[in-house]
C-alpha cells in the first residue's frame, strides 16, 4: 500500500479571461469559511447580481498582467508543481511507498480529482500539507472542509493526517531568513522591513481564528533571527476586501505613512504566501510600490516568496517525513 502526498494551495483562474475569473470568483466568495455574511441572502444576491457582474473584468488584466510569468500560465500553478517536483525527488530518495498530487481548493486541479487520484494509486494513508505556514479558519480549516467532504463519500476512507500549520518550523524560518540575506547581499539593507500578511476581517479574530496570533509569532521568529532591532521591521496586511474593518495596520497605508515621514529604503517580504502569485508579483511589488514611491519614498523592492528554493524544499520534505 501507498502512502499519498497532498499538496494544496488556494488555486487560481485557468485563464486570465472574464469568463474564467468568473468561475474561480464565484467558487472562492462563496465559500463560507472565506464569506461570514450576517445575511446570506443579501449576501448571494450582492454576489451574483453585482460583483460576479463587475469584478471578473478587472481581476482578469490583473492576471494578465502576471500570466506566464513563471512558464507558461498561472505563476501559482506553475511555482506549485515545481515545489510538487522538489518534494517529490527529495522524498522518493528515502521512501519508496510514495505518490504525490497537487490539489487547489478553488479551480483546477481541485482538491477532489487530487483525491481520486491517491485513491486510484492504492493510498491508505494521506498526509495532507496546505501550504499556509499560519493557520487560519478561512484557508487552512477550509481546506480540511473539502478533503473531509470528499473522503466522507468513500468507503475505506484512508487514514488522513492533516498538518494545520508550519510557521515555527525552524527549517521553514532559516528560508525565510535566507532569503532576506541574500536579497539584502545584492539591494543592502533598508531603513524598514515590511513582514506583510494577507488580512481577513478583525471580526474572524474576534470569533477565535488564531490567524493574526500565528502572523505575530511569525514575524517575531523571523525578526530575531535576523537580530533585527523593533524599529528596523513592522508587521502588516494586505489585500483588503469590503468594507468591515480588517486586521491592522495596513500595508498599504503603513508604505505611505513611512514615506511621508522621511523613510526611503523599504523591503517587503510576505511570509504567508509560500508560492508568488496575483498578491505579491501584482499588488505588492507594483501596487504597493507605487503607493510608497509617489509618497516619497526613493527606494522599494519585494523579497520573493519561497517558491521551490532548496532550503524551502528541504524544509517542507522534512515536514511531510515526519508524518510518515
Amino acid at each position: 500500500m501507498k502512502t499519498g502526498i497532498l499538496l494544496t494551495n488556494l488555486g487560481t483562474p485557468d485563464a486570465p479571461t472574464k469568463p474564467a475569473l468568473k468561475r474561480y470568483l464565484k467558487q472562492f466568495l462563496s465559500d463560507d469559511r472565506v464569506i461570514q455574511p450576517p445575511n446570506k441572502l443579501i449576501w448571494w444576491l450582492a454576489l451574483n447580481v453585482v460583483i460576479l457582474n463587475i469584478r471578473p473584468a478587472k481581476s482578469a488584466k490583473n492576471y494578465e498582467k502576471i500570466w506566464d510569468k513563471f512558464g507558461k500560465g498561472s505563476p501559482l500553478l506553475n511555482i506549485s508543481n515545481l515545489q510538487l517536483e522538489g518534494i517529490k525527488k527529495t522524498l522518493l530518495s528515502q521512501y519508496d511507498h510514495l505518490t504525490f498530487e497537487i490539489g487547489m481548493r478553488y479551480g483546477n486541479p481541485s482538491i477532489p480529482s487530487a483525491l481520486q487520484s491517491l485513491k486510484d494509486q492504492g493510498c491508505d494513508k494521506i498526509i495532507a500539507l496546505p501550504m499556509y505556514p499560519q493557520y487560519s479558519n478561512t484557508t487552512t480549516l477550509s481546506t480540511l472542509d473539502e478533503i473531509n467532504k470528499t473522503l466522507n463519500t468513500w468507503d475505506n476512507a484512508p487514514k488522513l493526517v492533516f498538518i494545520d500549520d508550519y510557521y515555527q518550523d525552524k527549517g521553514y524560518i532559516q528560508s525565510l531568513v535566507n532569503s532576506v540575506t541574500e536579497h539584502q547581499a545584492q539591494h543592502g539593507k533598508p531603513d524598514k522591513l515590511m513582514i506583510s500578511f494577507h488580512g481577513i476581517p478583525q471580526r474572524f479574530v474576534d470569533n477565535g481564528d488564531v490567524y493574526y496570533d500565528h502572523c505575530v509569532n511569525t514575524t517575531q521568529l523571523l525578526a530575531e533571527a535576523l537580530n533585527l532591532k523593533k524599529d528596523e521591521y513592522q508587521l502588516c496586511f494586505q489585500s483588503i476586501f469590503g468594507r468591515e474593518e480588517w486586521l491592522k495596520p495596513q500595508t498599504k497605508n503603513s508604505l505611505e505613512s513611512l514615506a511621508q515621514n522621511g523613510t526611503q529604503h523599504v523591503q517587503v517580504i510576505c511570509p504567508g504566501f509560500s508560492v508568488d502569485c496575483l498578491e505579491t508579483i501584482e499588488e505588492i511589488d507594483e501596487e504597493n510600490r507605487e503607493y510608497f514611491m509617489e509618497a516619497g519614498g526613493k527606494e522599494f523592492s519585494y523579497i520573493p516568496a519561497l517558491n521551490d528554493r532548496d532550503d524551502h524544499i528541504q524544509a517542507l520534505s522534512s515536514i511531510i517525513a515526519q508524518q510518515l
